[in-house]
């Protein structure tokens, strides 16, 4: 039985697909939001079309922009079924790689829309070797009609392109495409300083290839226009022997690096600076993350975004993470272009990769390496105490008052004096704290408490202030010293012990059995003597009975 409508013979008309162009919209023409987009996707096509230079030139008086490269060019056929077909894939066939061997970065073909919609007018040549120019101009405000109309895309013509736009451009260029972008939406606000530096972070395969340049207004751009980050950088770890310009030049003089492995075919560094404030560029509001690549351009700025720990190091870290295997299989990126689609498998197992073995090393070491230059590590690496990790950053904070000037022929004599002091002081300045906060808290005790001066006391106090007098004598010093002329901050807690324990040390347990085994220690202590192991661990034990003695004292309990 024949199907209705259906015919044994094949029409000679027969139905074809009608695009109406505001598939263009639908498809992402207007997400574009970023210029660095638009350079990229430029760029990117420059790089699959087997160029070795990329010229960019910015008139950010007119807010014109110009990019030219030295590509095997468009024939009219292929400016018109490849560049102008929205949606062609140079990987319909199965090919990854460029005729050169360059891996392909381009995938989907919509990224041109990023091209074609940045600009109230953007005119498009091109030519391959020993051809003519071929190209075409699109008005964006006509091409906003044409959707508004509903055209198909066939109904729509780009116009005639301007050889005057292009005299400047076109002399000695055999082959390649030249876009030019008249008056930017939003204008060229950035500096042509800020483009090369964000040129330089983001488009890492035009420092790594030698076969490939980007200039911008005919300066090459090279690591050097990021030279000024790697003085404020500290520490490298490189993931699976990472090579880069930028790591072999820029941070040749780093504090500490390391090597990082991973089982994962991924490579890249990550880095730390000495503030959070070095990361921002400067005159910009752009801020060095931490990024990832995929074949050399950035697919995602700023990749821990994705898994936040909320640890203090995250505020100091910059680098990149290439996975150029991502690419591989089904199209791993957001519809425009500027992000990773977050539910790829590949991409959770890299942030899983990152969340449990590359970062925990990482903050490891960074907060070892830290405390061991003398600056504040991570506050949450339980590997010391509160106390001592307070301690060690007020020694830091007091020691750089000592540190020599560079140059200064006894700075490193100096500099290992300090640094040898550097776990003594950790100890002494805790334990000096728990001794103030302990003596005092009794005193207050006494004093609430009402409890009269003994004979013995008073004669002891006695004692201590002549002595005091007469050191002041020899100093010449006529001010007091003492805040107050309360006796009770002339004894120490041996002496202190005997009016709030009053029980038989001999036979008993009790504060002034500690303060007597407490004592020697904590003078020495006091006299900015650097204690043996042994009496280190003796003073934090007994301060353990004596912290609870005295806080079963301050609750009121016998």
């Amino acid at each position: 039985m024949a199907i209705p409508g259906s015919t044994d013979t094949a029409k000679s008309n027969p139905f074809t697909f009608n695009i109406s162009l505001s598939v263009l919209n639908h498809l992402g023409r207007h997400l574009y939001r970023s210029f660095v987009t638009v350079l990229g996707e430029a760029v990117s096509n420059a790089w699959d079309a087997d160029a070795e230079n990329v010229w960019i030139h910015l008139d950010t008086v007119n807010h014109n922009l110009i990019i030219k490269d030295d590509g095997h060019g468009m024939s009219e056929e292929d400016f018109q079924n490849k560049f102008l077909k929205i949606g062609y894939s140079k990987r319909k066939d199965g090919e990854r790689n460029s005729p050169e061997g360059r891996p392909y970065i381009g995938r989907k073909g919509i990224g041109k829309l990023a091209l074609l919609s940045c600009a109230e007018r953007i005119t498009i040549i091109s030519k391959t070797t020993g051809a003519d120019y071929v190209g075409g101009s699109i008005d964006n405000a006509g091409l906003d009609l044409a959707i508004k109309d509903d055209l198909s895309a066939n109904e729509y013509a780009l116009g005639e392109w301007s050889e005057d736009i292009f005299r400047p451009y076109v002399e000695g260029h055999d082959q390649g495409t030249i876009i030019h972008f008249a008056n930017v939406k939003g204008g060229i606000k950035n500096t042509v300083g800020y483009l090369r530096k964000v040129v330089a972070l983001y488009f890492r395969f035009s420092l790594i290839d030698e076969g490939f340049n980007i200039f911008i207004d005919d300066e090459k751009i090279t690591h050097e226009h990021i030279g000024d980050i790697s003085k404020k950088t500290e520490f490298l770890w490189k993931i699976n022997t990472y090579s880069d310009p930028y790591i072999t030049e820029c941070l040749a003089e780093l504090k500490e690096t390391e090597e990082l492995s991973s089982t994962m075919n991924i490579k890249g560094f990550i880095t730390s600076v000495e503030k959070p404030r070095h990361l921002k560029i400067r005159e910009t509001e752009e801020r060095l993350t931490v990024d990832f690549f995929v074949n050399g351009r950035l697919r995602e700025k700023d990749i821990l975004k994705n898994i936040p720990s909320a640890r203090v190091v995250e505020s100091y870290l910059y680098g990149q993470i290439h996975y150029d295997e991502f690419d591989d299989g089904d199209d791993p990126f957001t519809s425009n272009r500027e992000g990773v689609a977050a539910d790829n498998p590949s991409y959770q197992l890299l942030l899983s990769e990152l969340k449990n073995k590359i970062l925990p090393s990482v903050m490891k070491r960074w907060d070892e390496w830290r405390r061991s230059h003398r600056e504040d590590g991570d506050p949450e690496n339980t590997s010391l105490s509160k106390p001592q990790r307070k301690s060690e950053e007020l020694y830091n904070a007091v020691s750089e008052e000592y540190v020599q000037p560079i140059g200064k022929p006894s700075k490193r004599k100096i500099d290992d004096w300090i640094k040898s002091l550097g776990d003594d002081a950790r100890f002494n300045f805790a334990s000096y704290a728990e001794c103030f906060i302990s003596e005092n808290l009794v005193r207050k005790y006494i004093e609430e408490k009402h409890m009269p001066l003994s004979a013995e006391a008073q004669e002891q106090i006695g004692k201590y202030r002549e002595k005091e007098s007469s050191a002041k004598e020899r100093g010449n010093i006529s001010i007091d010293i003492r805040a107050s002329e309360n006796p009770l901050t002339y004894l120490s807690m041996d002496d202190l012990a005997a009016f709030v324990d009053k029980k038989d040390p001999i036979k008993e347990s009790c504060l002034m059995r500690d303060s007597r085994e407490y004592k020697p220690m904590r003078d020495a202590l006091m006299h900015t003597a650097i204690l043996s192991h042994a009496a280190k661990m003796r003073l934090t034990s007994v301060y353990e009975n004596i912290k609870a003695r005295v806080n079963t004292l301050l609750a009121g309990k016998e």
